[in-house]
């Protein structure tokens, strides 16, 4: 039997994506992205999101056929996100997703978009046979999952209780005088500065913390110690060295980020972990998680940044993998889920 072909859509948040799979071949991964509407708002406004979708969509997905040479009345199915995300985001995709199925007769897969930040990695690496362990970092998600099966079978193991970490890099950015989105900018001033010259707090790693929230994170009070450091810095009229902040907050960010992850690991032997979202481009946070995972015996997989940031690749690659399964598809009512539990690889 030859690999499903599937065709995926993705609009989660604000990159338009629109990609083609073959199994685990790719073939097509068309991106178009808003980010630059949202520059002066210092962060991703939901209705400028889902109108920029709307103009998208359809250049998307002509650029994803004619990368590809394939046309959607070509494909075996549709996937697209319908969960989590932001509702109105999410809407413009799944409506799509919808029109394209009936008009080509094509069965639909309604998946979960940080499932498929998991299942994009067999694109590069291939699949999963052994159990996994996937950290995905982004501006929207901080999440730690046990992967038995990628689609039967993910657990959540441990979240963010307030900021996600992308989120966290884009507030203390904008504290900093850097741009928009954060983390490139934070990551490119860390590397002139000191990362043990403040000591910042490292969140839920004491005491009661670690009994109750073993694998979860928080970011909001690092944040508030940045701002509290550079205040101070101002009340007493020095100048604060922006590198030496920068790296600092980043080291702490990726210490606990990986410290909680290599954790996990182990409490639940699993010999593979995968780093995804598009923090995980982020020199410290790899080089943290290279060096605690082979000092623990745990296979580091890492896909492409292309690839870590969202994309409809990764919907495409889920979706192939729930048709091999045989999997039935989705109803064509078929709802959004903007807090779709990762438990919840398919919608019904």
């Amino acid at each position: 039997m030859s690999e499903p072909l599937v065709l995926g859509i993705e609009s989660s948040c604000d990159e338009t994506g629109v990609g083609i799979v073959r199994g685990t071949e790719l073939l097509a991964n068309a991106v178009s992205s808003s980010m630059e509407e949202h520059v002066r708002f210092g962060g991703v406004v939901p209705e400028v999101a889902s109108r920029a979708h709307l103009e998208a969509m359809v250049p998307t997905l002509e650029q994803a056929y004619c990368d590809s040479g394939v046309h959607v009345k070509d494909v075996d199915a549709i996937a697209v996100t319908c969960g989590p995300g932001l509702t109105g985001a999410l809407l413009v995709g799944v409506a799509a997703a919808k029109a394209l199925a009936l008009a080509y007769d094509k069965p639909l897969y309604g998946v979960n978009h940080l499932v498929g930040h998991v299942a994009v990695d067999q694109l590069e690496h291939g699949r999963y046979d052994e159990r996994t362990a996937a950290l995905l970092v982004s501006g929207g998600h901080t999440s730690l999952l046990l992967v038995d099966d990628i689609v039967t079978d993910v657990q959540l193991l441990g979240e963010t209780i307030d900021d996600a970490a992308g989120e966290a890099f884009d507030k203390v950015a904008r504290v900093l005088g850097l741009p928009y989105p954060g983390g490139p900018h934070i990551d490119r001033a860390a590397r002139e500065g000191d990362p043990k010259a403040i000591s910042f707090p490292r969140g839920l790693t004491t005491g009661r913390d670690m009994e109750k929230h073993r694998f979860d994170f928080s970011f909001s009070g690092l944040k508030s110690a940045v701002v509290r450091h550079v205040q101070h810095e101002e009340r007493m009229g020095r100048s604060f060295a922006v590198a030496d902040v920068a790296a600092s907050f980043q080291d702490a960010v990726c210490d606990v980020l990986t410290a909680k992850t290599i954790d996990a690991c182990v409490e639940h032997g699993v010999k593979r972990l995968v780093l995804g979202g598009g923090v995980a481009a982020n020199r410290r946070l790899r080089e943290y998680a290279e060096e605690r995972a082979k000092k623990a015996g745990v296979e580091l997989r890492v896909p492409p940044p292309v690839l870590c940031t969202d994309n409809g690749a990764m919907i495409a690659a889920l979706g192939s993998e729930v048709v091999r399964r045989g999997l039935e598809p989705s109803r064509l009512d078929l709802a959004v889920d903007s807090s779709m539990p990762v438990s919840q690889v398919l919608a019904a």
